[in-house]
């Protein structure tokens, strides 16, 4: 094995054990919002909740990738090794990360046409947790050093992609709920929805489309 192998090698691993990190920080993050959705009977906590659920579902995924990929390492059944399956788990993730941004657009056009009131301190709340949440998964994800030079590990880049939305969204979310709470400006609320839906979208298209030539052999 060259040096670059052995470097991408311990990269995946060392990425395998970071996603199994943020794995169980998103689900004791879902479980405890759920259960305080009940207690409190707040939609807000139980929505965000199972909405975290959705990404736990993606997070799980490329641990599996990595799982498969280190198990089958020298297998035979392979021509040319188990890289392919994190694209593979990346290129499928890409799809959920695509569908967010769609369900996002589609609850901000509803909320546009059919405007909601909105519990500005507990939702503002809720999003600030979320972000929270969010950024201390960034940071143990390390993103910038998380890929080879040559071999990019996109199975952990679906997964960081999942995690930079859902900060994304928080963030956009308290912009939107200060400008209404403040300024009356409730409007913003589906309107930067729809933006922050769009660039999810430009992400999961950007990655499919990466996934998508590595699994097919397209030449760069």
């Amino acid at each position: 094995m060259s040096n670059h192998e052995h470097h991408c090698h311990c990269l995946s691993e060392n990425n395998e054990r970071k996603t199994l990190i943020i794995i169980i920080i998103t689900i004791v993050t879902m479980a405890a919002e759920i259960a305080f959705g009940y207690i409190t009977k707040s939609m807000a906590l139980l929505a965000d909740g199972y909405h975290m659920g959705t990404h736990t579902l993606a997070l799980g995924l490329t641990y599996i990738a990595y799982i498969l990929a280190r198990k089958f390492q020298n297998s035979d059944l392979f021509i040319n090794g188990t890289e392919k399956i994190g694209v593979l788990a990346g290129y499928t993730s890409s799809f959920f990360l695509g569908a967010t941004g769609i369900w996002i657009i589609i609850e901000a056009i509803i909320r546009f046409i059919n405007p909601l009131t909105i519990n500005f301190d507990e939702a503002a709340l809720i999003a600030t947790i979320g972000l929270t949440i969010n950024v201390i998964c960034i940071f143990i994800m390390e993103f910038k050093n998380s890929h080879c030079k040559t071999n990019k590990d996109y199975n952990f880049m679906a997964a960081y992609y999942h995690i930079l939305a859902d900060a994304l969204t928080s963030i956009l979310a308290i912009i939107a709920l200060l400008a209404g709470k403040f300024f009356n400006l409730t409007f913003l609320d589906p309107i930067i929805g729809i933006i922050g839906g769009i660039l999810i979208l430009k992400w999961a298209w950007n990655l499919i489309k990466d996934t998508a030539k590595v699994l097919i052999d397209i030449k760069k």
